[in-house]
């Protein structure tokens, strides 16, 4: 379990600001994590914020809701430089379903952090292809701490760290939950993503 750090600089000076990154496969456990560590800031009594893209509405226009129906008010951005004005003032930003977001997530976050703000990052490290996910790369690459969840294969039963997409749309982007997407581990994937494209895909799968 992930144990908010405190870092302390030579002078006994708190220096609190960091990018914490949380990525997963659908249905691991991202959002909840997120929702978690926000809750314990709370409970310190620290300013939080949390932001999602507006686009996400499926379990609620407004707030972060986790697979589980656990919720946390948010505030819907269109774009992620919204949040350097919005987040003034603030001890702790969270933002959810960063895969969403455009490349200038990374230099929101970095410039926040460099404000003394924590940040607290959850998204999709892999699209429904397997290949890296909008922003999350750099977000992983410039974090001082990554966290990585992990779901349970529909298939096998084992650790899934891939979103396996049962529909037949090739959107980048396709919001949806169990109706459209499954957790699976490697070899499922592999299977799955064979069963659908057995000719076009089988050299990228190889890949992944």
């Amino acid at each position: 379990m992930f144990i908010e750090p405190r870092v302390i600089t030579g002078s006994g000076i708190a220096r609190r600001g960091w990018i914490e990154v949380v990525c997963g496969s659908m249905f691991s456990g991202k959002t909840e994590e997120l929702i978690r560590r926000l809750n314990r800031a709370k409970i310190a009594r620290q300013r939080v914020e949390i932001f999602k893209p507006a686009l996400d509405t499926r379990y609620h226009a407004e707030d972060v809701v986790s697979h589980n129906q656990n919720s946390i008010r948010s505030t819907p951005v269109p774009v992620a430089q919204e949040m350097l004005l919005l987040a003034a003032g603030c001890d702790v930003i969270g933002v959810d379903e960063a895969q969403f977001f455009d490349e200038s997530l990374v230099e929101v976050c970095v410039q926040l952090a460099n404000r003394g703000t924590r940040v607290i990052v959850a998204g999709l490290d892999m699209d429904f292809q397997g290949q890296p996910f909008g922003p999350m790369p750099a977000l992983m690459a410039v974090a001082e701490f990554v966290t990585k969840v992990h779901a349970i294969c529909v298939c096998c039963g084992e650790l899934a760290t891939y979103s396996f997409r049962v529909t037949a749309s090739e959107d980048k982007i396709l919001l949806g939950e169990t109706d459209a997407y499954e957790a699976r581990c490697r070899v499922c994937f592999q299977e799955g993503m064979k069963e659908k494209h057995p000719e076009s895909t089988a050299e990228k799968v190889a890949r992944t």
